[in-house]
């Protein structure tokens, strides 16, 4: 399979260390299959595809883990195909969640083909999940760079943390904001409780970033950077604590505030 960074040769003008090569991150198309039909080629980072696919089939509304019987990541000439197999019955999604186009790497809804799908609410979480206090909050952040181990070799990968009673358990990197937290997803519905944890992720929060985590069912998510207007809407419907901005010692909360406690006055 590719390796997920790449050392390439560059000339390097002005002062500092020159080195006669920069570790960079591929990004190749990554095609989904569900049963033999494509339905979205992403471009990702060829890592973690085994909890891409689960994650992506949870997020998108394909499929639930226990739906899946397979998954195969196959190298082709032009990427890799994820081919991710359903029980039978399964597929009756799949028309509903069709896509038809590539999807670039900031991208979260390209090719979704209805406005139905692009602004689809998920169920929402329960009122219970995970409680963090403020100084918590400020600690999941910070537990995200030294584990960003692909980002520091190359500085160009957005991570996905899962943080719980225990700490950071798990993260995940990819050139794509969308496939890092798939990726999680992905981890977490195999290996854990979603409902007991939090999303830590380091970028922006657009609405279907929300749509993610309540597919995941988790109630906690905390970004470094800011909400857009309609995800902060949408994280207040679904019953999710949105917590942005959250860097040095501040952080916000825009959406069901019950579940951090002393929190820092913004004010």
């Amino acid at each position: 399979m590719i390796p997920p960074v790449r050392a390439l040769p560059r000339r390097v003008f002005g002062p500092g260390p020159t080195g006669s090569a920069r570790a960079l991150p591929e990004e190749v198309p990554v095609a989904l299959v569900f049963n033999g039909s494509t339905q979205a080629v992403m471009m990702a980072t060829p890592d973690d595809l085994e909890d891409f696919a689960y994650g992506f089939a949870l997020s998108e509304g394909i499929a639930t883990p226990s739906e899946i019987v397979s998954v195969e990541a196959v190298a082709q000439a032009q990427g890799i195909e994820l081919r991710i197999w359903l029980v039978p019955g399964a597929g009756s999604r799949l028309a509903e969640r069709r896509r038809s186009m590539s999807g670039p790497v900031g991208c979260g809804l390209c090719g979704i083909d209805s406005l139905d799908q692009a602004i689809r609410a998920p169920d929402p979480v329960g009122p219970g999940g995970l409680h963090l206090r403020a100084d918590q909050v400020l600690a999941a952040v910070a537990a995200l760079p030294p584990l960003q181990s692909l980002h520091e070799q190359t500085r160009a990968m957005h991570a996905a943390g899962w943080w719980t009673a225990a700490g950071m358990v798990a993260l995940r990197e990819d050139v794509g904001r969308h496939n890092a937290l798939d990726k999680l997803a992905g981890h977490v519905i195999r290996n854990g409780d979603p409902a007991s944890g939090a999303a830590v992720i380091t970028s922006r929060v657009s609405i279907d970033m929300v749509q993610k985590v309540a597919a995941l069912g988790s109630g906690l998510l905390i970004a470094v950077s800011a909400p857009t207007a309609a995800a902060v809407d949408l994280a207040d419907a679904l019953g999710i604590t949105l917590v942005a901005l959250a860097r040095g010692p501040r952080f916000e909360v825009f959406s069901h505030p019950q579940r951090i406690s002393e929190v820092v006055d913004v004010h």
